[in-house]
């Protein structure tokens, strides 16, 4: 299962899983062509690994959920049949100053960008442990490895820095019936939900002046999804190439 599948990274992890033989439920938020695009590539990456390992491509499909609540989705999950895999890659972001950020805002990210992937985490991790086998990969911030101060974006970044305590949790409760747990922190990477004017500031600052592909951030979190064992389970990792604020 790929949250927030049909866009930006989630829909290029989609893709990279497919093209490793995984079969690929993608949620998308609120756009049908997005999800559809998502979908079509995954099943173009599927249909590739098939041929070349001599196999049927995996099967990929998909579904929007639009999401306000975590309540939404946990709902969901026991029409969508035994879930091996979660990449959690939503949630919204705001930048604004602490002084700026409203009591909704507050409790929009805490809400959407640590307690539903954690509520996601909590249905699923029990019946991954029954079956010995299951792996989370949860999409931090930009430098939220670590309890840092943050000038502009403190909310969100808040509560992404949680998600390194969700997935260590994971990893040291977990590890003797066959679960790992990753925290990706991308860097400036060029998705279609980037202004022009962003991808300009953005550009301006990140190393070597080229923002990094969704691509090359999927395929990296797809083989720490893929080792057996979880070598790196529980890791907070950047991903940004060196990128200095």
């Amino acid at each position: 299962l790929v949250v927030g599948g049909s866009g930006g990274i989630g829909a290029a992890f989609s893709a990279s899983l497919a093209g490793r033989g995984a079969e690929v439920l993608i949620h998308g938020g609120s756009s049908q062509g997005g999800l559809d695009a998502a979908i079509a590539s995954a099943r173009a990456a599927a249909a590739a690994w098939a041929s070349d390992a001599g196999g049927r491509p995996a099967g990929v499909s998909g579904f929007l959920l639009a999401l306000d609540d975590p309540i939404a989705l946990a709902e969901r999950l026991p029409s969508l049949g035994p879930i091996d895999i979660l990449v959690c890659s939503f949630g919204p972001f705001v930048r604004k100053p602490l002084h700026a950020t409203s009591v909704e805002e507050w409790r929009r990210l805490a809400l959407l960008d640590l307690a539903l992937p954690g509520a996601l985490a909590s249905a699923l991790v029990g019946p991954m442990a029954d079956r010995g086998w299951g792996r989370f990969l949860f999409m931090g911030g930009s430098r939220t490895d670590a309890v840092r101060a943050y000038s502009s974006n403190a909310a969100y970044a808040a509560a992404k820095t949680g998600l390194g305590v969700l997935a260590k949790s994971l990893a040291a409760e977990y590890a003797s019936r066959g679960i790992g747990a990753f925290v990706l922190c991308p860097g400036l990477v060029d998705t279609e939900y980037l202004s022009g004017e962003a991808r300009t500031r953005y550009a301006a600052v990140a190393p070597g002046g080229l923002l990094l592909e969704p691509r090359a951030i999927a395929e990296f979190g797809a083989g720490l999804l893929a080792a057996d064992p979880p070598l790196a389970s529980g890791s907070v990792i950047n991903l940004d190439a060196g990128l200095k604020f």
